[in-house]
């Protein structure tokens, strides 16, 4: 399994439009791309440092798991994402040397990447998320 980089830090937030106060004005980092994923319930925008990415990350609806991870107290670092240069190979390789995943299959993540998270349970409670980019190098 090949690591490129750190892709994206996710970092939970009650409310996007408030926090970009910070990110923006006092921070001095442009906002490059919100998405809205209503299958997800969930609202994100995307703030580039260098070569990686800040990702905030707010539910929609109440029932949103990021509504009730703010709710319970569970706001701010979320996850990392590592991109990787072949999601199927690095998923099978991690499932090999027993590392747990949530998902078994990669699924298609923020601006058409292919994503998986693997289990907590076996990343001494840390969650993370592997990223394979589009081909066609489109992703913001």
């Amino acid at each position: 399994m090949k690591i490129k980089r750190i892709e994206h830090v996710g970092v939970v937030v009650k409310d996007i439009e408030a926090s970009r106060r910070l990110w923006e004005d006092c921070l001095g980092i442009p906002m490059t791309g919100m998405e809205v994923s209503e299958r997800n319930r969930l609202k994100l925008s995307l703030y580039p440092i260098g070569e990686s990415m800040v990702e905030l990350i707010t539910g929609l609806t109440p029932d949103s798991k990021y509504t009730k991870l703010i709710e319970e107290g569970k706001g701010g670092l979320n996850h990392i994402c590592f991109e990787v240069e072949d999601i199927d190979e690095a998923l099978a390789e991690l499932k090999a040397k027993g590392v747990p995943l949530l998902d078994q299959q990669a699924r298609i993540g923020h601006a058409g990447c292919r994503i998986a998270f693997l289990d907590p349970a076996g990343t001494e409670g840390c969650l993370i998320e592997l990223a394979e980019l589009p081909s066609d190098g489109a992703h913001s």
